[in-house]
């Protein structure tokens, strides 16, 4: 995984081979990152990262300026390796041990920006429902804007705040943006 843009571009973060994750690829990132150059200022937002894995997202945020990004992954290794890399590149994230669906109905924090990359093989019902808690529970700011990455095969255009998507190789990006 490299870091595609920022004061860290050109980084590579190496996980090791035992942790499950996909890392969102850097096509597809770069991608994802050209379309929010020109919408959002990195530097005055609050990122949420659910399913953060090894960090890909969350790592390109702060290199482009974000300062509040909480991290959130179940997993006790990808939680470790997370904190252990943002020491070493000298990064301020928050790192949360937690499953997200029970994050989502338990956090206080909302964001400007919540990103979510779950495996790809999760259920419709499920995608649906991080979809549903985010906007049941008000957990974006004024204008803010939830991302989902799923697979090509997944279609989630039906849910309730719907308004895009973008496709890069395998890797779809759907953006939904709560009603004011």
């Amino acid at each position: 995984m490299r870091i595609v843009s920022g004061h860290l571009k050109g980084r590579r973060i190496i996980a090791p081979k035992k942790l499950p994750v996909r890392p969102t690829t850097d096509m597809a990132k770069e991608g994802l990152f050209n379309i929010l150059n020109n919408r959002i200022h990195f530097q005055d937002i609050e990122v949420i990262d659910l399913f953060a894995g090894i960090g890909s997202i969350s790592f390109e945020f702060a290199s482009r300026g974000t300062q509040r990004i909480t991290a959130i992954d179940k997993n006790y290794d990808c939680i470790k390796f997370l904190s252990k890399t943002a020491d070493e590149l000298e990064v301020a994230l928050d790192v949360i041990k937690s499953d997200v669906f029970d994050y989502l109905q338990k956090t206080p924090l909302k964001a400007d920006l919540i990103f979510a990359d779950p495996p790809y093989d999760l259920s419709l019902e499920n995608f649906e429902a991080i979809e549903t808690a985010v906007r049941e529970r008000k957990l974006l700011n004024e204008d803010g804007i939830l991302i989902i990455e799923h697979s090509k095969h997944s279609k989630l255009d039906h849910i309730k705040s719907f308004q895009e998507h973008r496709r890069y190789g395998n890797s779809v990006f759907s953006f939904f943006e709560m009603e004011k």
